[in-house]
């Protein structure tokens, strides 16, 4: 398994973040196209993609949409584009957070350690969470609804993690959020609804009816039985 795969077209730049981030202590692939990219990870397995926005051929976007198709990697993604509607497209594709153009080393580094502890720090101990007929393979990321894989990815798969980490506990919107964002992201606590709504619209038999994910009014959210 190879730490970090860096999508990244510019060539003076993708040679700096490698070469920072093997100095960093990581093992990295460099490609600069998005279909090598996807190639790439066929071929090898890694830990987190590196993923710029602007690319020759497939964009970041378009990269990060097929990768979601059948992989829960994490992805960080890159830019020079600092408008909100540009961070939050990346994060609706599915990445697990936007780092902005031009950045610190240091900065980017930390990010890059703050995704892996939230992503990986929990295999460490569990190899796969389960409740009732919903599974996660921490080893793929991947979810299983009985014997259906569930295309979960990104923020949405963070919170199912955590949900499973924490059943049948009502769970404060602030908790969660800070949880599966963190207190230095720049959405709005109002994201986290959306991506509750997406989350039951692909686990959920009926979700107008939730048997998983239950809103408790103006406390947050229980993942298990119906709140009371």
């Amino acid at each position: 398994m190879t730490d970090i795969l860096i999508v990244e077209d510019n060539e003076e730049l993708g040679a700096l973040i490698r070469d920072f981030l093997i100095r960093d202590g990581y093992s990295v692939s460099w490609k600069t196209t998005g279909e090598e990219g996807l190639i790439a990870l066929k071929e090898d397995k890694f830990r987190l993609v590196l993923l710029d926005v602007m690319l020759p051929g497939f964009d970041g976007y378009e990269t990060l949409r097929m990768l979601r198709k059948d992989m829960g990697i994490p992805v960080l993604m890159m830019s020079a584009k600092n408008d909100d509607q540009s961070k939050i497209l990346g994060l609706d594709v599915g990445a697990d957070d936007y780092i902005e153009k031009p950045f610190s080393f240091p900065f980017l580094s930390s990010k890059i350690k703050a995704i892996l502890r939230r992503n990986y720090d929990m295999a460490q101990e569990h190899k796969e969470l389960t409740y009732k007929d919903i599974k996660i393979d921490l080893d793929d990321m991947t979810v299983r609804k009985g014997d259906r894989i569930i295309p979960v990815n990104g923020k949405e798969l963070d919170i199912l993690v955590y949900f499973l980490k924490n059943p049948d506990k009502v769970i404060r919107k602030e908790v969660l959020f800070n949880a599966v964002w963190g207190s230095d992201c720049f959405s709005e606590i109002s994201t986290l609804t959306v991506y509750i709504r997406w989350l039951r619209e692909k686990i959920e038999d009926d979700p107008k009816d939730p048997k998983y994910i239950h809103t408790v009014w103006r406390v947050g959210y229980k993942f298990g039985e119906a709140a009371i």
